[in-house]
């Protein structure tokens, strides 16, 4: 067990209402915030719980390190469960952080326990890219009009900017919404992986859980719509999920089956390692909150494609310093083929993914996190924005001492 280092009477007692836990075959970088953020939170001192679904093969109880994992129900039934959960143990928490993936766990309609609602990204469109018209119009009625109602009185937390302008769009009060940025897993030895050569063939990778609105398919058409120009350019697909067999079939019907490599879960190490090997990140989704997958790719100094209206991505690249942002299908696949072409720009933006990349920190995450439930039940003065100041850190690493303490305050 962690040594407790906060003070018994300062000790929070958190419960996580999440969809998934870090186990679920579906987990992605929502689950990773949640996991990582719980781990920094219990290493402080504090006891948190996360309540999540249950899954083939899944203990009902489990402890990830010293936080608690409870599992009930499925992945719909879990919000029910949930809501059982919190009407029958409520006042054994000080703070429930309602994970909003969709639609949230509607705690507030049971306790009068303080609630903050974490969203990671709005789902106007994956309602419909994932279900029907009937059900897409029902859950996006729940996200857009009820669920603001509900949380009315509940602080928010998100990843990006561009989601608290979307709630605000959705009638929150921006001056409710908390930016908490996602961190940034550093392998411990990453020097090993700084040292493997890049692929000899050109390559783009995506990293990621694979269902329809994440959008490869666009990925395997630069492959066949750049067929006699570059031949050689591969893909990597890295995650699983239910929508990797329609990702096969579409590389076999547009003839380049042979150039995308399905690898499906992998280990942390290997898939380290390909991000290290990478040419290029790829993600085409038209939706993220963040992009955990662009910062983990900027540790390997693999600069990184993405959409400039999908969100996070927006933040977690710098556009033309970092990587590119498209606007377009067509600018996504000539963003591409541009840093395919050009070695000298892909290293330079390599070089400053890997420094922005740098500044993203779980530790850093969690604490920003515990001050804002600080904040919420009163224990601190009102949460900060954390911000990263890509042109701080480059003058910091060039030296200039007057970077470093606005870093420092940045990182307090």
């Amino acid at each position: 067990m962690t040594p407790s280092t906060a003070d018994p009477k300062e000790r929070l007692r958190v419960l996580y209402l999440s969809w998934r836990d870090r186990e679920n075959p579906e987990a992605g970088g929502a689950e990773t915030f949640t996991e990582r953020t719980s781990e920094v939170m219990t290493q402080a001192g504090h006891e948190v719980t996360i309540f999540t679904a249950s899954f083939p093969g899944a203990r009902p109880r489990t402890q990830h390190g010293d936080v608690e994992v409870v599992r009930r129900g499925s992945k719909f039934s879990v919000y029910l469960h949930g809501l059982w959960h919190v009407l029958r143990h409520g006042r054994d928490y000080d703070v429930i952080l309602d994970v909003q993936n969709g639609v949230p766990f509607w705690s507030p309609l049971v306790t009068t326990v303080p609630v903050i609602n974490i969203v990671h990204h709005v789902h106007r469109d994956q309602w419909s890219a994932v279900f029907g018209a009937k059900v897409a119009r029902l859950g996006w009625l729940l996200e857009s009009r009820l669920a603001p109602f509900v949380y009315r009185r509940s602080r928010y937390v998100t990843v990006s900017k561009s989601t608290r302008a979307e709630l605000e769009e959705l009638g929150v009060d921006a001056d409710r919404v908390d930016l908490v940025y996602s961190g940034n897993d550093r392998p411990a030895d990453l020097d090993r992986y700084a040292r493997l050569e890049r692929t000899e063939a050109p390559t783009m990778l995506f990293l990621g859980r694979l269902v329809p609105h994440k959008h490869v398919e666009q990925a395997v058409d630069i492959l066949a719509s750049r067929a006699e120009t570059h031949p050689d350019l591969e893909l990597h697909v890295v995650g699983g999920g239910y929508w990797e067999s329609a990702i096969a079939d579409h590389a076999r019907a547009r003839g380049v089956a042979d150039r995308v490599h399905l690898h499906g879960f992998v280990e942390e190490s290997r898939k380290h390692e390909l991000l290290a090997r990478a040419w290029i990140v790829v993600m085409p989704s038209h939706k993220e909150g963040w992009g955990l997958t662009i910062v983990e790719a900027g540790l390997h100094a693999t600069p990184a494609v993405a959409y400039s209206f999908a969100g996070g991505p927006s933040e977690s690249i710098v556009h033309g310093r970092t990587g590119l942002l498209a606007d377009s299908v067509s600018e996504f696949e000539a963003h591409v083929i541009t840093l395919v072409d050009d070695a000298a720009l892909r290293r330079s933006l390599g070089r400053t993914a890997r420094l922005y990349a740098s500044s993203f920190d779980w530790t850093r995450a969690g604490h920003r996190l515990e001050s804002v439930i600080r904040s919420v039940l009163g224990l601190t003065d009102r949460y900060r924005d954390d911000v990263i100041d890509l042109d701080a850190l480059i003058a910091h690493r060039a030296g200039d001492e007057t970077p470093r303490g606005q870093l420092e305050t940045m990182a307090s």
